[in-house]
């Protein structure tokens, strides 16, 4: 259903796109750019390999210009030490033999970069998720500054939780929007996260207090 939806909301921005470019309605013009920009972002979700931040043990990134998906990457990482918590490995099923190969962090680097750098982000729990690119990096020695991201991102637990969703786990968030979610795998939950931005203006206003 998504897939549907999606092409229509392309074939919608198309037109609308053509008919600015055509106007010299400058106010419409504007609302447009603004409804442009907010539907054009990057999420992000980290898996980690034990309780520290620096142990990223997988990573998803979705990329989305204009309400559309345009891009998909996901990795296996290998955490410091190649050292797991069974308590994470039974949360996403990842092992230190399905890592023993995979790059590290900062041999990843270079493929995150050019998908991060200067995005409007988007994570559920943004703060988790934030604090893990942000103390990875300080690990391998790598400068955050570089991204040129905002000091915060967009976090959708919070804009569901403002509208009165009592649970904005994100398991939670994408059944309540019917949005197919394999909870733990980085590449789905950040989907997820993706989806539950966009699809914001139609979630049921829940009634609070």
């Amino acid at each position: 259903m998504w897939s549907v939806i999606s092409r229509q909301w392309s074939v919608l921005t198309v037109l609308i796109t053509d008919y600015c470019q055509l106007t010299t309605n400058l106010p419409f013009r504007f609302l447009l750019f603004i409804f442009v920009e907010m539907q054009t972002f990057t999420a992000i979700d980290f898996e980690l390999a034990t309780a520290d931040y620096n142990s990223v043990c997988s990573v998803g990134v979705v990329k989305v210009e204009e309400g559309i998906i345009v891009r998909e990457y996901y990795s296996l990482v290998r955490p410091p030490l190649n050292k797991y918590m069974w308590q994470t490995t039974r949360v996403h099923g990842i092992k230190p033999k399905d890592t023993m190969d995979a790059p590290t962090f900062v041999e990843l680097f270079p493929v995150l970069k050019p998908l991060l750098e200067g995005q409007k982000m988007v994570a559920h729990n943004e703060a988790f998720d934030r604090a893990v690119l942000q103390r990875t990096m300080k690990y391998y020695g790598l400068d955050y500054r570089i991204l040129g991201l905002p000091e915060t991102w967009i976090c959708t637990s919070h804009i569901y939780r403002s509208k009165g969703f009592l649970k904005t786990k994100l398991n939670l968030c994408c059944q309540m929007m019917g949005i197919q979610l394999d909870h733990h795998d980085a590449l789905s939950d950040a989907r997820g996260s993706a989806l539950l931005y966009l699809k914001q203006d139609h979630a049921p206003v829940m009634s609070i207090g």
